[in-house]
C-alpha cells in the first residue's frame, strides 16, 4: 500500500511539472493579415484588387503572376497595399521570380515599407528620398568591387537621403547579402521578412533548395519603420531587362504567449531574464511537489501503522 501511494504521488507530480513547463514556454504565434495578403487570382470580378493598387507597366495574369516589368528595356511597374501595415510585430513572406532570355540583364526589383505609396522613381522603379525601409534585389552590378551579384540590400530612408545607383547603394546600406543563383533558380524563390518593433529584424531567402531558408541578415537593432507604412513592390529595367514577377504575398501579425513584461524574440537581454525566471519558477514548483510527495509518504505510513495496531488489538481480544 505504501509503495502504491508513493508511486501515485510521484506520477501526479511529474504530470503537473510537465504541464507547467509547457505553459511557461514562450511561443510566437501568428494571425493572417488579409489586408496585406495577395494570392491568385489576384483580382476581383471587376478586375481590381480589394487590398492592392498597381500601375506603370505592371501586367497581371490571374492564373500565374503579377509581372512588374516584362523582359523589355525601359520598363517600370509598381504594386502597393491600399491600407498601411499597422501591426507592431509582423512577418511578410513573398514568392517571386526573376528570369529572362538574355545573358545580360537588369536592373532588379524592390520591396518597400514606406510612408508614401504608389510613387514611381529611379530606385528600382520606386521613389528616391523615401521614408521607411527598402529592400533591393539588385541583379546588375554598376560599381561595387568585392561584392557578388545578384545582391540583396536593405536601406533605411529618412526622407532626405538619396540612393546612389552608381555605387549600388554602398554608402546607405543597412544590411545585405549576396544571393548568387536567385535568378533562374530551379526552385520557387521566396523572401521572408520578420520584424519585432525595437527588438528584431531578420531577412531569409529561399532559392537553393525548396524549404531551405538561407539567412541574409538579422539584427537585434532594427530600424524604426513609420507607424503609417505601406507595403509595396516595384521593379525597373534600363537598357538591360528581365521579367520581375510577384507570385504571392502572405502577411501575418505576430504575437507572443509569454507573460506580460517578458521579452519577445530578438532581445538578447530578454533571453537572460527569461532563463532566470524559469529557473526560479522551476525551483519553487519542484519544492512544492516534493512536499506533496513527503505528505503522501507520511499519510501512507500512518495508515499502515494504524492497520497494524488494529490487527494486534483484535488478536488480543480473541485470545481472552
Amino acid at each position: 500500500m505504501l509503495l502504491t501511494l508513493s508511486l501515485s504521488a510521484l506520477w501526479l507530480a511529474t504530470r503537473a511539472w510537465a504541464a507547467v513547463q509547457t505553459d511557461e514556454d514562450g511561443t510566437v504565434k501568428s494571425i493572417g493579415l488579409r489586408t496585406h495578403t495577395l494570392v491568385q487570382p489576384y483580382l476581383d470580378s471587376d478586375m481590381q484588387s480589394r487590398w492592392y493598387d498597381f500601375g506603370g507597366d505592371t501586367v497581371i495574369r490571374t492564373d500565374q503572376y503579377i509581372r512588374l516589368t516584362t523582359d523589355r528595356p525601359s520598363q517600370s511597374g509598381w504594386l502597393f497595399s491600399r491600407v498601411p501595415l499597422t501591426a507592431t510585430n509582423w512577418e511578410v513572406e513573398v514568392e517571386f521570380k526573376i528570369h529572362g532570355k538574355n545573358q545580360l540583364y537588369g536592373d532588379g526589383f524592390a520591396m518597400w515599407l514606406t510612408r508614401d505609396r504608389g510613387k514611381m522613381g529611379p530606385v528600382f522603379g520606386g521613389a528616391d528620398k523615401f521614408e521607411g525601409l527598402g529592400i533591393f534585389f539588385d541583379t546588375y552590378k554598376n560599381n561595387r568591387p568585392g561584392v557578388v551579384f545578384p545582391y540583396v540590400m536593405a536601406m533605411v530612408g529618412d526622407g532626405k537621403t538619396t540612393y546612389d545607383k552608381d555605387t549600388d547603394g554602398k554608402d546607405t546600406e543597412f544590411a545585405g547579402c549576396s544571393a548568387r543563383g536567385i535568378r533562374h533558380a530551379s526552385v520557387p524563390t521566396k523572401l521572408r521578412l520578420t520584424y519585432f518593433q525595437d527588438k528584431y529584424i531578420k531577412l531569409e531567402l529561399q532559392y537553393k533548395s525548396e524549404t531551405e531558408w538561407t539567412l541574409c541578415f538579422e539584427t537585434n537593432e532594427p530600424p524604426a519603420i513609420p507607424q503609417v507604412a505601406y507595403l509595396g513592390f516595384t521593379a525597373e529595367t534600363g537598357e538591360l531587362s528581365d521579367n520581375h514577377d510577384i507570385i504571392s504575398v502572405n502577411a501575418k501579425n505576430l504575437y507572443t504567449t509569454q507573460p506580460t513584461g517578458s521579452p519577445t524574440p530578438g532581445s538578447g537581454r530578454g533571453k537572460k531574464t527569461t532563463t532566470t525566471s524559469a529557473q526560479k519558477s522551476g525551483g519553487s514548483w519542484t519544492w512544492f511537489f516534493v512536499k506533496i510527495f513527503l505528505f503522501a509518504v507520511v499519510v501512507a505510513g500512518g495508515y499502515v501503522g494504524y492497520t497494524a495496531w488494529r490487527s494486534n488489538n483484535n488478536k488480543r481480544s480473541h485470545r481472552f
